[in-house]
């Protein structure tokens, strides 16, 4: 014969009801880690990459400060000419996906269309082209972002997210559940 334990009398055991909460989080829990496991590492790992991309060599860089005042810069139109000179004609005729003016650096990153995503940084002031390269990066942005997927792809990022949420709230109910208890 065991002695009871003082605080024996006092325990409240579990209603019906939070037992199946507790166990229905449980397994929501499991299974939604399971099948969103691949897609978060996915996300993690971009991620982590991209706050990294330029010691890892996915962008070309400029190491120095271009002089001269923004408003001596040339005109757009004529930087891109000059981008689309630098460049092989392929590249050139696949058009400008975006021009990123960099006014402080004295500088404008000039991206192109292509499959390799071509990128010309250009001295805002004389349009001397500083550096031509690739964007090695641009891949893991479409990766990160679920672009790479399409329009589906854009689903199954916030699918990831919103099962990360999910996962918070189920794994902390499970957390917080055995503490309410009265002992």
């Amino acid at each position: 014969m065991t002695a009871a334990t003082p605080n024996a009398s006092r325990r409240r055991k579990p209603s019906r009801g939070a037992r199946a909460v507790t166990k229905g989080m449980f397994y929501t829990h499991l299974w939604l880690g399971v099948i969103v496991a691949f897609l978060v590492i996915i996300i993690a790992v971009t991620g982590i990459m991209l706050n990294h991309k330029r010691a890892l060599g996915f962008m070309p860089g400029t190491d120095a400060r271009q002089p001269g005042a923004f408003a001596m810069a040339l005109p757009l139109p004529e930087l891109a000419e000059r981008a689309a000179a630098a460049v092989a004609p392929e590249v050139a005729t696949s058009g400008i996906d975006r021009m990123d003016v960099r006014p402080d650096k004295g500088i404008i990153k000039v991206r192109f269309n292509d499959i390799g995503i071509t990128e010309v940084t250009l001295a805002l002031h004389d349009g001397a082209v500083l550096v031509t390269g690739l964007r090695n990066d641009s891949f893991l942005e479409q990766l990160h972002s679920g672009d790479v997927f399409g329009e589906e792809g854009y689903l199954l990022s916030d699918l990831a997210a919103s099962a990360l949420i999910l996962l918070l709230l189920s794994g902390f109910w499970m957390w917080l559940y055995p503490h309410t208890k009265v002992r």
